[in-house]
């Protein structure tokens, strides 16, 4: 199937590793070109490196995402870099799963107030795209209640109610939105390899409940998030993808 995305332009928050890398690298593969933003600098060098190499152009900015004045600007660079913007997608998590308020208030920070700051900074841009999407990372525990139920499952339940709710908003402009919740997702240097060591019982655990007997490749999620930011998905707008192996139990209507 050709996703038609030769020449469409696609920017990326956490954009250097896990599934934000999986996702650029496709993109990329399928001939779009892709900007990236990270942290650390030595990543981001590394990522836009790898990604010229198939043939497109590749941008990248080391940026903490909480920052908004830094963010947004980065958005305008990438728009003004690759000439507009087709796809956006928001990636970023702080991952905090605590009960105190430091920890709501990364969430909010991070997971929704960046991706509120990206959306608005490329909205104008998307606007005059011919095939506009975005594509916004959430996860499972926005679906159900899980180890994670707190800041970061409320949160990732806030990021699914306003994907669908800028789906419908923006239908008429022909800005499809949709939301992507991926499983227990493993990758070198991911989470999970750090609890799979650090805390091997609530990784076997947590490994139990996933009944295909393993997690996620960041591959695979991405593959999902890569097809809604394509224009072969034209008419998907407004859903939430499960990428998760059947590991959620309730029915999604």
């Amino acid at each position: 199937m050709d996703l038609e995305l030769k020449g469409r332009n696609a920017l990326i928050t956490g954009g250097t590793k896990g599934i934000g890398r999986a996702i650029a690298n496709i993109l990329a593969d399928e001939g779009a070109n892709v900007a990236v933003c990270a942290r650390q600098k030595s990543e981001i060098d590394e990522a836009v490196s790898a990604l010229s190499t198939r043939g497109v152009k590749a941008s990248g900015r080391a940026l903490d995402v909480g920052d908004g004045a830094a963010l947004t600007a980065w958005v305008h660079d990438v728009a003004r870099e690759f000439g507009g913007l087709d796809i956006v997608i928001p990636n970023v998590s702080a991952l905090a799963i605590g009960s105190d308020e430091e920890s709501w208030r990364k969430e909010f920070e991070i997971d929704m107030l960046h991706t509120v700051r990206v959306v608005n900074t490329a909205m104008p841009y998307l606007e005059k795209s011919n095939a506009a999407a975005i594509v916004i990372i959430s996860s499972v525990s926005g679906r159900e209640i899980d180890f994670a139920a707190g800041p970061y499952g409320a949160f990732k339940a806030a990021l699914i109610h306003y994907a669908q709710g800028l789906a419908f908003q923006n239908a008429a402009k022909n800005i499809r939105v949709n939301s992507v919740s991926p499983g227990n997702t493993y990758f070198k240097g991911g989470v999970w390899e750090q609890i799979e060591h650090g805390n091997p019982t609530l990784f076997a655990q947590a490994l139990a409940l996933n009944p295909t007997g393993r997690m996620a490749k960041p591959e695979e999620v991405a593959r999902g998030a890569v097809f809604l930011a394509s224009p072969a998905a034209s008419f998907i707008t407004g859903t939430n993808l499960l990428v998760d192996g059947a590991l959620t139990r309730g029915v999604q209507y």
